[in-house]
């Protein structure tokens, strides 16, 4: 019994011994200041510099390791790597939105009439504008000749006109502003709209019985 335990010990230690032995020990060569180095350890200032693992038996190549990224190398990555998620997020989402389109939509006049509640609303916000334009400027007017009527007559203009002409100008320019951000606003969707009719079109003519049977068919061979 205490033969058989002895040999049981002493296997596993043979074992670890043939693996400590077995370990192929490696050469580090590296770039530095233009001079190529090599040594069996790596020293730290070397750690993040590209370099070559040899096998100290065989001198052969067994490994390569890149240099460590720089941190605007590593931002410059990253960003890449979020823009390559970006662009793929957006084609999935064009890609659904396409086949949306052609499950929901049996006709262009479909298509259309989904559009409607955004063009009445934008003609609405435009002729909101345009009246409340047209009311600030005539009242602006109306103050300002009641001014100009004091001044050549020789009366001041009173504190509380003048503060009225200038509250009333100040809300003629922002909604003349307002005016021209609706209609930007209208023309923009006019140009989507067509661009997703346009787009509509594509599908439909590629979804076709005959276009589905010639991506089916095999290519003409050549002569």
């Amino acid at each position: 019994m205490l033969a058989l335990a002895a040999t049981g010990l002493v296997l596993p230690l043979q074992g670890y011994a043939q693996g400590k032995a077995g370990a192929e020990k490696k050469l580090y060569c590296w770039s530095e200041n233009g001079q190529r180095k090599c040594a069996d350890t790596l020293p730290p200032e070397a750690m993040a510099a590209a370099r070559e693992e040899i096998s100290v038996r065989s001198g052969m190549r067994t490994g390569e390791v890149q240099r460590a990224l720089t941190d605007d190398e590593r931002a410059a990555q990253a960003e890449e790597e979020a823009r390559r998620k970006t662009e793929a997020l957006a084609a999935e989402t064009r890609r659904r939105t396409d086949q949306a389109m052609l499950t929901s939509f049996q006709t262009e006049e479909e298509l259309r009439r989904v559009f409607a509640e955004r063009i009445n609303l934008v003609d609405n916000s435009i002729n909101t504008a345009r009246y409340n334009v047209t009311s600030l400027r005539e009242g602006l007017v109306s103050l300002l000749r009641t001014a100009g009527e004091r001044e050549l007559s020789g009366k001041p203009v009173p504190d509380k006109l003048a503060g009225d002409i200038r509250v009333r100008h100040a809300q003629l320019l922002y909604h003349t502003a307002l005016q021209a951000s609706f209609e930007r606003q209208r023309a923009e969707l006019d140009v989507e709209i067509e661009q997703i009719m346009q787009r509509y079109r594509e599908l439909k003519a590629s979804d076709a019985p005959g276009a589905r049977l010639a991506a089916d068919l095999p290519p003409a061979p050549k002569q």
